[in-house]
Order: C-alpha cells, then sequence, then structure tokens
C-alpha cells in the first residue's frame, strides 16, 4: 500500500502527540505515531487527498489488495456537459447512519468536501445512465428513499442524489468513490453491493462509451510514473502511512498480501498460521534451506525474510518504504537474526549480486505496466543458472487489464497511485519475452483473498474508534473501509485472483 509523501502528513492525518504521559511510538508494535507540530499536505497533492493532476502499489511488496480497475456503474461520461452550473458547492454533513459525523476538512480532503461543478443536463443524463445501468442488476438502488431500481438483492442507499449524480457525472469511478467518502451513500452490506458491481462490470457501460474509453477516461498523471524517483514518492504514499496504522488491522506477521487457508470460513486466531503457510509455501517453491543466497524485491514487514533466516538462508531484502525498513529491521534485531538477515533501501532496479532464489509477494502490482519488462530482466539477471524465482501476483482478466490499465482511477488518486494489476498472460508472455525464466507452476487462490480482506476490515472497522489518536479523521476511515470493501468484492466477484507462480532457470548447456 501507498502513503504521502516523505516529508507530509498522510491524508486525513493531523499533527497530534501521543496521550498524556504516554510517549509516541513509531513502530508496529503500539502507541501512537508522533507527528511533527505544523505538518500538514502541501495544497493539491496526494497526501492531501488531490493529486495535482486530478483534472486527469516500486519495491515496498508486502502486498496489499489492489482494487479493481475497471467502470462501474459510476465509471464513464455522461452525456452532454450543458452550461456551466455555477461554483463547486460544499458537501452536505450526512447522518452518522450516512457517513461522517463531522465536517470533512477542505484543506485535506478538497474534492471531497465540495460537490463538484455539474450542469443540470449533466446530472439529469448522468442519474438516467445510472437507473438504467442498475435496473438489471441483482440489488436495490434507492435514491433519496424513493422506490428502489434494481431485481433485489443488497441495498445501495444514495441520500443524496444531486451529488451523488454531479460528482459521477464529472468524475465518474473517482467521484463514485469520493460520494461514498462524502457520506452521500452507503449500503448496511457495503461488500454484497459493491460485489455485485464488480461482477457486472463489464457490462454497466454502455458498449459504444467503452469503445471511445480512450477518448473519455482519465490518464495516469505523468509524475505517477514508476520511475525510479516516482516509485520512491509512489511507494511512500501508502507504505509510509504510519506502522501504527497498519498494526491496526494486520495480525502479529504484519503480512500485508493474502494469506492461505486451510479452510473456510476464516477466523482472526487462524490468520497469523495462514499467512505463516503463506510465506513458507513461497520459500519451498523457491527451494530455500540452510545456505540458501535469497533475495526478497519488496520486504514488507520483515515476516518473509525471517522465516527463510530460521531455516539458514543468508537474506538481502529490499524495500523503497523507509516505515517498513526501519520496523523490519527491529523485528530482525530482535530475532537475534541481524548476521542472516540484510534490509536495504533500494530500487528493485538497484539490486545487484546473484542469488540462489528469488522471492517477491505482491509487488509486480506496483511495478507499472510499462517496467515489467526491467522488474522480470532484474529477476533474470540476479537469479544464478538452475535458481528458481517464486511470485505472488494479484491477477485479473487479460481483456479488462488491456482496457483498463491506462485508466486513472479512485484507488490511485486515494490509494495505489501508479498501481497496475497484470493478468497472468501478461505476466508469463513478459517473462518469456524478456527473460531465460521459464513458469514452472502456477497456483491460484482468490478466495482466500477475499477471507483475509474481510478479517482485516473487521478487525479495522472495530479499532476504528483508535484512529484519531493516530491522527487519522473521519474521512480517511471512509477511505479507507472503502478501499478494503472494493478489494473483497473483487475478489468474491472473481474479477480479481491471486497467484503463486514458480519461475525456474535453466544452466547453460555444456
Amino acid at each position: 500500500m501507498r502513503t504521502a509523501e516523505p516529508g507530509t502528513t498522510p491524508a486525513g492525518r493531523t499533527a497530534r502527540p501521543g496521550p498524556a504521559g504516554v510517549p509516541a511510538t513509531r513502530g508496529a508494535s503500539g502507541g501512537p505515531a508522533e507527528a511533527p507540530e505544523g505538518r500538514t499536505p502541501p495544497a493539491g497533492s496526494p497526501a492531501a487527498g488531490h493529486p495535482a493532476a486530478t483534472s486527469a502499489p516500486a519495491a515496498a511488496g508486502s502486498g496489499g489488495p489492489s482494487a479493481p480497475a475497471g467502470p462501474s456503474a459510476a465509471d464513464g461520461p455522461a452525456g452532454p456537459a450543458g452550461p456551466p452550473a455555477g461554483p463547486a458547492s460544499p458537501a452536505r454533513p450526512a447522518s452518522p447512519a450516512a457517513g461522517p459525523a463531522a465536517p470533512i476538512d477542505p484543506a485535506r480532503w478538497p474534492d471531497v468536501a465540495a460537490v463538484p461543478r455539474s450542469s443540470w443536463a449533466r446530472t439529469a443524463v448522468t442519474g438516467a445512465l445510472v437507473r438504467r445501468a442498475l435496473r438489471g442488476l441483482p440489488l436495490r438502488a434507492r435514491f433519496a428513499g424513493a422506490e428502489p431500481v434494481g431485481r433485489g438483492g443488497p441495498l445501495l442507499e444514495v441520500r443524496d442524489p444531486a451529488a451523488f449524480h454531479a460528482r459521477v457525472g464529472t468524475s465518474g469511478l473517482v467521484g463514485f468513490g469520493e460520494s461514498y467518502m462524502a457520506g452521500e451513500w452507503d449500503a448496511p452490506d457495503l461488500v454484497a453491493a459493491l460485489t455485485v458491481l464488480a461482477a457486472h462490470t463489464a457490462d454497466l457501460v454502455p458498449a459504444p462509451l467503452q469503445r471511445l474509453r480512450g477518448l473519455w477516461a482519465p490518464r495516469h498523471p505523468h509524475e505517477e510514473r514508476n520511475t525510479p524517483d516516482g516509485s520512491r514518492s509512489n511507494i511512500s504514499r501508502h507504505y509510509d502511512l504510519s506502522n501504527d496504522l497498519f498494526a491496526l488491522f494486520l495480525d502479529d506477521t504484519l503480512s500485508y498480501s493474502s494469506a492461505v487457508f486451510r479452510g473456510f470460513p476464516a477466523t482472526w486466531d487462524l490468520l497469523a498460521a495462514a499467512q505463516r503457510r503463506k510465506v513458507d509455501r513461497l520459500l519451498d517453491l523457491a527451494g530455500v534451506r540452510e545456505g540458501t543466497r535469497l533475495l526478497e524485491i519488496g520486504t514488507g514487514w520483515g515476516e518473509l525474510a525471517l522465516r527463510a533466516a530460521a531455516r539458514g538462508a543468508r537474506v538481502t531484502s529490499i524495500t523503497l518504504s523507509r516505515e517498513q525498513r526501519e520496523r523490519a529491521l527491529e523485528r530482525v534485531r530482535a530475532a537475534g537474526a541481524g548476521d542472516r538477515v540484510s534490509i536495504e533501501l533500494c530500487d528493485y532496479r538497484e539490486a545487484r549480486g546473484t542469488y540462489d532464489a528469488v522471492v517477491s509477494v505482491e509487488m509486480i502490482e506496483a511495478v507499472g505496466a510499462e517496467f515489467w519488462p526491467a522488474y522480470f530482466r532484474t529477476l533474470d539477471e540476479r537469479l544464478d543458472p538452475g535458481g528458481r524465482v517464486a511470485l505472488q501476483a494479484i491477477t485479473m482478466p487479460h481483456e479488462r487489464m488491456l482496457a483498463t490499465r491506462d485508466t486513472f482511477t479512485w484507488i490511485h488518486k486515494y490509494v495505489f497511485p501508479g498501481g497496475v494489476i497484470p493478468s497472468t498472460e501478461a505476466i508469463e508472455d513478459t517473462a518469456r519475452a524478456h527473460t531465460r525464466l521459464r513458469p514452472a507452476r502456477r497456483d491460484a487462490f482468490g478466495a482466500h483473498y477475499a477471507e483475509t480482506l474481510r478479517l482485516w476490515r473487521e478487525r479495522f472497522t472495530a479499532r476504528a474508534g483508535e484512529l484519531g489518536a493516530l491522527g487519522f479523521d473521519e474521512t480517511f476511515r471512509r477511505l479507507w473501509t472503502f478501499y478494503l470493501a472494493y478489494c473483497e468484492a473483487g475478489f468474491r466477484a472473481g474479477y480479481l485472483d491471486v497467484q503463486q507462480y514458480l519461475f525456474t532457470k535453466e544452466r547453460p548447456a555444456r
């Protein structure tokens, strides 16, 4: 996941010391992280919830789910713009059941606090298109108490249709998410409602508009390209939010990628064991044992490096997240593994040396399609002949990836700048075209990610009252609630999947 740029306060976070008498900490093990007084996000920055390019997950690793990028009922142009509609109006505070209980801070959330300008014609056309798209779906969409639209199923309650349609009509899927953040719509079962939308994502935008997607869909801002400098910024904006934030909803392993369960339904008390099972399976695929020289691309908070060291491996782990590296180093020292684990702050393209095995967990999603060849060449160049690469990767259907990979979405703006989810075809074709690596095994387990996300979401909700002590506001809570539910829905609908890959590299013929 990503966060605010170094030296700024993450979106929705206030500068606030720890509780009286309790020193603030930076680690993932306890108290609130202290933000220097006067730290505020720069106006118009992603850290403030408003990227500079709004008119239009690299080596932090440890994963983090990425939400579907395809269109929903909210995605797409809404017809003629009509005459100007006047200045943007402030979002109306919703009731506690409907949304934020406190006014939205316009300095931190400018695009959420104000409803965008939208002409009457655009809003009306948007409303008609949205109702038409929802009419055939197995859900109930109710607009300000009117008769529900849809064929029955989970309820989607739009409490402020005018604001909802204005946001959707001007910003598509970005506006759909911002409308939720503003409390203008909600759902008693948010995951169920979003799962219906994710399952029908290819059908929600009319076919003629889909064919013209390249003309109307917003593009990724140039500054979010995953160049070495761009990757550092993109990674920091998510993974450096606060170690304490992630510790709020992750288990004791601090693993931020899909677990592997023995059966369903999963329960919280089984999550840590399921995360270790995932890690051990990847280490087994890579053949990690006593004496193995292992390169890990994407450290996370250090669980995989520690378990590899416990097998007797010598581990070099690289990351771009300063917060993750700091906490991972604390864990390495506490485990007495400092002689076997080195954690370096560097881009994957800067890695040197060769290794018997390479492991990378949910890192490829942060690389960007433009740099997939460079990523796979790094895997190849760092691996000795006869070695093995184990990857864990979130994937999406190939045709949807091709249709959406250039589109700038809500998840890019607020959660994962620069991220692109590959397809299995893209992964395997890139490896074949640019490396000597060959896929030897692939196992899919998307249902396990849906359960992992459910446990994270439930834990986050149960501990949401602690966010204020960490400096995060109510709008941030709704942002992350939507993000976790949005991702879970993608996996439950089958729109997203997760794979474990084994790649091998043959020794040269003699």
